[in-house]
């Protein structure tokens, strides 16, 4: 149905926030046994984990190999939840919840409805464990109004009739095996991964509501660094020439 790659590739599994460390809990001196002051402390722990989490900054896992090089797959990142849908920009790296806006596999995993598996998908959620969810990262490409186009007589994409220099492409790849002409509609986003030959993103659901893409208020947050493993520790780059055309009218 799809004409792209498989939607094998479910990008991101929520984790945990980033105030992912615990702080040395040591027994009280009021209880010999250090019961009450471990859990007391494991308590704050978990709050402050919510806190955070829910509103400034998001940990993620990242399985495949849609976004390579720039993420590799076992990467974990740092995701900034204070993105507005004035703020974002073409060439950002973005965490988006996908499901009001691509069809879903009915084989992907479900998460338990009851308190027990609620509390379970929390925790897990915690310390970075797949529970099934449909966040995706991709590349943003096109904003709303910007006509998206690939490929151009060089084999380059096109956004408003600007050929795009794209190094951050996975090398060998092409920009597009795909040929596509799209207007971003009011309020959502073309977004693609960067190893476009492995990447189920826009282009593989172009039969979906919305023509693939995603709607904006469905971002949870720009990615802003790779933190784990300590050898890939740093930034995105945000290619200024992608960022730079003039944004096209909203339709």
């Amino acid at each position: 149905m799809n004409p792209g790659p498989e939607p094998s590739d479910q990008d991101l599994a929520t984790a945990s926030s980033a105030a992912d460390r615990q702080p040395d809990a040591k027994a009280g001196s009021g209880d010999a046994k250090g019961g009450p002051s471990w859990l007391l402390l494991i308590g704050i722990a978990l709050v402050v984990m919510v806190l955070v989490r829910g509103l400034l900054v998001q940990s993620f896992y990242v399985p495949s190999g849609s976004m390579e090089r720039t993420i590799e797959p076992g990467d974990r990142i740092l995701v900034n939840k204070l993105v507005g849908a004035d703020s974002i920009k073409r060439g950002d790296v973005v965490v988006f919840d996908g499901s009001t806006s691509w069809a879903v596999d009915d084989r992907t995993p479900h998460q338990d409805d009851g308190l027990i598996g609620r509390t379970l998908a929390s925790i897990a959620k915690a310390i970075g464990i797949d529970v099934g969810e449909q966040d995706f990262i991709k590349r943003v490409i096109g904003l709303p109004g910007d006509r998206v186009v690939c490929c151009d007589s060089s084999g380059r994409l096109t956004v408003n009739g600007t050929a795009v220099q794209e190094p951050y492409i996975y090398p060998g790849d092409k920009p597009s095996e795909l040929t596509f002409d799209i207007v971003v509609p009011k309020d959502r986003l073309w977004v693609m991964g960067d190893h476009r030959s492995d990447s189920a993103d826009s282009r593989s659901h172009l039969g979906d509501p919305g023509g693939g893409t995603v709607r904006v208020d469905d971002v949870i947050g720009r990615a802003v660094v790779t933190y784990w493993p300590l050898s890939r520790t740093g930034g995105f780059d945000h290619p200024s020439q992608l960022a730079g055309i003039p944004r096209a009218s909203t339709p």
